[in-house]
């Protein structure tokens, strides 16, 4: 093993956009610290950051007063303008919401009512005939239209986020194919050994989405939640049938699940992809719909949490992995929004896992969860909307970090 010998104030273990964000804050408020990001694969985000829809969230969907709402929408302002400043791919398209049917009416009031409290500017209620100006293929009975939402290229946030910590400080470095093997706390001075080094710091903050409950374990902490990876598997509109979708196509959410629902999105490369959908994975980075880790799947099944959330969402868990081998059965689920879409114009792409913070009782976690012990701290639960909130959220780890670690800020 390569003896580095680097010593730093601060280590951040996960080089996503969570890991960075919160490296890139309190560079920018400490600019003498010496902060080292590590990272496990040889590229930044490559896993939940780098695989996620690349949609800016709007705050749209969650409870008001929750970290959620309150760091999407300040967050999502703040990424936006990053953004522009520094040059990163992005538009703020706008997209609508769709009910389809009647009885999903009064949810979509509710989310309408909840963009409102959570303070997300230029929402408005829409009728089926406006649905089809703005998306002149969409099938709807009534809507709203979210101006502020929009599409961005996430892992070039990520790696405008490395370029700018590395040059706010000489001291303070990125470093990829680092992946951890042990942490070693001590008084004054912790030691992370990775498969090409051991590094030390006085202060350790841990980033590390799918891994997040390993790694606290490692240091010592044993979170109540435990991850549980959901994949989830995205199509293509074909070439064709691209002109059928201008932006974002979203629909009204089943409030009895923890997922968004298949949706269209207009990506920032260029081309359409709808998706995803969401079925338990048999390995926290797999990315096949066949992939298969021991470890991983022992863990999951071996969690009380996971089986009580199949005993609650049984039927939707059935009717996901139907559709997740049957090309047949997913476009019937795109053609709710879409209906004259055909089996032709989809074609498989890709797919990405979702850490799920799964709790004993069967329950999502919902909000962000952050948690601090000794020289340590730990963003245990960072999902959906986080890469939006990214900003935000570095925000809320620099006054932790401040608090707990006696930073002048």
């Amino acid at each position: 093993m390569q003896e580095l010998n680097n010593q730093f104030d601060i280590i951040v273990i996960g080089g996503g956009i969570v890991g960075l964000s919160s490296a890139y804050k309190l560079q920018l408020r400490n600019p003498d610290l010496k902060i080292l990001v590590l990272e496990k694969e040889d590229v930044l985000s490559k896993h939940q950051t780098g695989r996620n829809s690349g949609v800016i969230h709007s705050g749209l969907y969650y409870t008001p007063g929750s970290y959620k709402a309150k760091n999407c929408v300040e967050g999502r302002r703040e990424l936006v303008q990053f953004s522009k400043t520094y040059g990163v791919k992005h538009d703020v398209c706008g997209k609508v919401v769709v009910a389809t049917d009647e009885s999903e009416l009064p949810f979509l009031e509710k989310i309408f009512k909840t963009g409102k409290a959570n303070e997300v500017e230029g929402i408005e209620k829409i009728t089926g005939d406006q649905i089809r100006e703005i998306e002149p293929f969409c099938a709807g009975i009534a809507g709203i239209w979210v101006p502020c939402t929009g599409i961005i290229d996430y892992p070039g946030v990520v790696y405008k986020l490395a370029e700018l910590l590395e040059s706010m400080s000489p001291h303070s470095k990125v470093l990829t194919g680092q992946k951890v093997v042990a942490v070693n706390q001590g008084d004054d001075i912790s030691e992370i050994v990775t498969e090409k080094g051991r590094f030390q710091a006085k202060r350790l903050i841990f980033c590390g989405g799918l891994h997040s409950d390993r790694l606290a374990k490692a240091d010592g902490i044993t979170p109540e939640a435990r991850i549980v990876g959901f994949r989830g598997d995205y199509y293509d509109l074909t070439a064709k049938a691209e002109h059928k979708v201008k932006n974002l196509i979203y629909p009204v959410p089943n409030p009895a699940f923890p997922f968004l629902g298949v949706h269209f999105t207009r990506m920032i490369e260029g081309g359409v992809e709808c998706g995803p959908n969401a079925v338990f994975t048999f390995k926290r980075e797999g990315y096949g719909k066949t992939d298969f880790n021991w470890q991983d799947t022992t863990e999951a099944l071996g969690f009380k949490g996971t089986w009580k959330l199949f005993a609650k969402h049984w039927k939707f868990g059935i009717d996901e992995y139907r559709r997740a081998f049957s090309k047949r059965r997913f476009l019937k689920q795109v053609q709710r929004l879409i209906p004259s879409l055909t089996m032709d114009e989809i074609e498989e792409g890709r797919s990405g896992v979702r850490a799920m913070a799964l709790g004993p009782d069967g329950n999502m976690i919902e909000d962000f969860k952050i948690e601090y012990k000794g020289n340590s701290i730990h963003i245990l639960n960072a999902p959906s909307p986080a890469a939006t909130a990214c900003l935000a959220i570095g925000d809320e780890v620099s006054n932790i970090a401040e608090e707990q670690f006696g930073l002048k800020v």
